[in-house]
């Protein structure tokens, strides 16, 4: 009886991997993204759009956001990582960087778009707030600096909760807010969902499509093996909770994003 339970499992995974192969023959959206049909934005719009992802710590970038780099790498849009800590809560700082560097370089970041930052009042630990106001000021000097005009980032609610996370939500808000980003650059937020929804995989695509959201990035199974090598990279964090948070989490193969309004 439970062999022929994850029998049928299996088959409806690999069926649901299937349509995620027709989805990406029929969906009518804009170049680089994938959404249901009449809920598509243009986003980066312009002559030479760069997109920057902003994370906390390392790892981050594949955990929750493999999806989103890998198919805006497959369109060849240029990605910057800008991370705010060296996710030295364990003092494995330095291993953690050099573990970023060849993560990013399997999801298709060149280390020369990647940067770590080793600030001491962004110290990764759980139970310190970070200052939206300092991080906003960081953000800002980046984006004017690369001339970046689409910023990926967390929601408030962080995916996991994590407070770091949630920070550099309530940065972007407060520059987007205080009208400080430059008129051309936008900013897509990585929607949280419930456990439920977080832990099903491939299985919450239905879910995701129908539920409203600007942008939807879906990756089809040979990608996810390569989401699933850039997170083989960080070692160090390597639990046994996190090899089941691969194979179960949706984050690994969906992420859906919403355009930030004032």
């Amino acid at each position: 009886m439970e062999m022929a339970g994850l029998c049928f499992l299996s088959a409806l995974v690999f069926l649901f991997w299937c349509w995620i192969g027709h989805i990406y023959r029929r969906a009518r959206c804009c170049p680089g993204f994938v959404g249901a049909p009449g809920k598509e934005r243009a986003v980066a719009a312009g002559p030479s759009p760069v997109a920057l992802l902003i994370t906390a710590h390392p790892d981050d970038e594949c955990l929750f956001f493999a999806p989103a780099l890998l198919r805006l790498g497959a369109q060849r849009l240029p990605v910057r990582l800008l991370c705010l800590s060296t996710g030295n809560f364990y003092n494995q700082g330095e291993v953690r960087k050099k573990e970023l560097l060849q993560s990013c370089a399997v999801l298709g970041i060149p280390p020369y778009h990647v940067t770590i930052l080793d600030h001491r009042d962004l110290p990764d630990h759980p139970g310190v707030q970070w200052n939206p106001e300092l991080i906003a000021e960081l953000i800002l000097r980046y984006i004017k600096m690369h001339q970046i005009n689409l910023v990926m980032t967390f929601d408030e609610n962080g995916v996991s909760g994590h407070v770091n996370h949630s920070a550099l939500y309530y940065a972007i808000r407060r520059l987007y807010s205080e009208r400080k980003l430059p008129n051309e650059c936008q900013a897509l937020i990585l929607e949280s969902t419930n456990v439920f929804r977080k832990y099903i995989s491939i299985l919450d695509l239905p879910i995701s499509w129908l539920k409203p959201h600007n942008v939807m990035f879906i990756l089809q199974s040979h990608e996810y093996q390569q989401a699933r090598a850039a997170m083989f990279c960080h070692q160090s964090q390597l639990l046994w909770f996190r090899h089941i948070y691969l194979y179960l989490s949706r984050y690994m193969v969906i992420n859906t994003f919403h355009l930030l309004s004032r």
